[in-house]
């Protein structure tokens, strides 16, 4: 079972990414193609533990009242310069006011983790980093100038 970070600790990676829109998976425990939960929602309720994806081009808008059935949403990062998914997670945490799980897939680098979870995703698949090294990116800054998700106000009005 492969590792991801969770809340800034390595743990055991529960759920697997289905990246096929076409076909249903056989069992729960998988995080399906915004497009495959659209067009199979009452399939896919009934499998269990599911929860959904959203590509670089999909806004959290799409997923509408479903947001609130998610214990997990993933944003797909489909190379390391495609920062739309930063944005997401900001529109997930702040206007869909979304409390479970925000997981980083695909291809973002461990020099990213700070400013992802500064958005609001605390989960991270990495693919191509060394997991026990990455932990140390979220020590990277000890201070952020930008009211975030993490710190609502700015540097200025903080002194």
């Amino acid at each position: 079972m492969p590792n991801i970070i969770k809340d800034q600790q390595i743990c055991d990676d529960n759920w697997q990414v289905w990246r096929d829109a076409e076909t249903l998976p056989e069992t729960g425990g998988y995080i399906v193609p915004l497009a495959l939960w659209q067009s199979n929602k009452d399939a896919l309720k009934a499998l269990g533990d599911v929860a959904v994806f959203l590509a670089s081009d999909e806004s959290p808008k799409a997923l509408g009242a479903d947001i609130a059935e998610f214990e997990l949403i993933a944003v797909d990062f489909p190379k390391f310069a495609d920062g739309r998914g930063f944005s997401y997670g900001r529109e997930l945490r702040e206007q869909f006011a979304y409390k479970g799980e925000l997981r980083a897939i695909g291809d973002f680098m461990r020099d990213q983790l700070y400013f992802l979870s500064r958005c609001g995703f605390n989960s991270f698949a990495l693919e191509n980093s060394d997991i026990e090294e990455s932990l140390a990116s979220f020590k990277d800054f000890s201070e952020s100038y930008q009211p975030s998700i993490d710190q609502r106000l700015p540097l200025f009005r903080r002194r």
